[in-house]
């Protein structure tokens, strides 16, 4: 490898480098977006140039075929007419106009076939361009959803850098901690309460309450009250008992 070659190719590796550093693709494929877009008019402007030929060179057969009728109508006539020098002139005449016309009808072939070939081209740049757009379209749009999901990331990760994570599940912690102590003092102050007295009381106040309605209904002499009452039993001490009955019985009398 010669020094050129080799000095060549450090350039290359050092400015190529740095090119491709500076090169933001977001930033070129829209640049690309609208350049192709704006390839179109160029490309239409180049259309109706080529049309615009095609267009004068119809325009130059129909004229030279006029003019090929008329001279032949004009030698018909001078022959007609017995004027030969007539017909004559106007033969030199016809030999021009017969070449023009061939001339012009030759460029109109070459010139329609280019107009149809810039129409083809078209359709293909058309469809082309297109399918770029699309493409460079999905790549933007994947960039951006790319720097959001990016953004994303950042943020979880700085929970535990800035130690979010820490201070949240301690601070759950201490609610659960909490949580379980006050619903270990209602326990304890459920376990307090004496559940039996209460039931006994209860007990005691369904019996008067019988007792009470037992005598209304033998002072309106309604039902019949002959039969006794089976007193509900009371899960309670003997002597508590004897205690309520006796009570209850006193009032009975009274």
């Amino acid at each position: 490898m010669s020094i050129w070659s080799r000095f060549t190719r450090f350039i290359k590796s050092v400015f190529g480098g740095a090119i491709s550093a500076l090169e933001d693709p977001k930033l070129i494929l829209e640049q690309n977006i609208r350049e192709l877009n704006d390839q179109v008019p160029k490309m239409n402007e180049n259309i109706a140039t080529v049309k615009a030929n095609v267009m004068m060179l119809q325009k130059e057969v129909k004229k030279y075929e006029k003019e090929l009728a008329d001279v032949t109508a004009k030698i018909k006539a001078g022959i007609q007419a017995g004027r030969d020098d007539i017909a004559e002139r106007y033969a030199m005449r016809l030999e021009g106009v017969r070449e023009n016309l061939g001339s012009t009808k030759e460029q109109l072939k070459y010139a329609s076939a280019a107009y149809d070939k810039a129409l083809q081209v078209k359709k293909a740049f058309m469809r082309e361009k297109e399918r770029k757009i699309a493409e460079a379209k999905d790549a933007l749009r994947a960039h951006e959803r790319a720097k959001w999901q990016a953004k994303v990331a950042d943020t979880l990760e700085s929970f535990e850098v800035a130690g979010i994570d820490q201070t949240h599940d301690e601070m759950i912690s201490r609610l659960q901690e909490q949580t379980a102590r006050s619903e270990a003092r209602m326990e304890i102050a459920l376990d307090s309460v004496d559940s039996e007295a209460l039931k006994i009381e209860e007990d005691a106040q369904q019996i008067r309450a019988s007792e009470l309605v037992k005598q209304f209904k033998l002072e309106m002499g309604v039902g019949d009250t002959s039969g006794s009452t089976e007193e509900p039993q009371l899960d309670v001490p003997e002597k508590e008992a004897e205690t309520g009955g006796k009570t209850i019985g006193r009032e009975r009398t009274q």
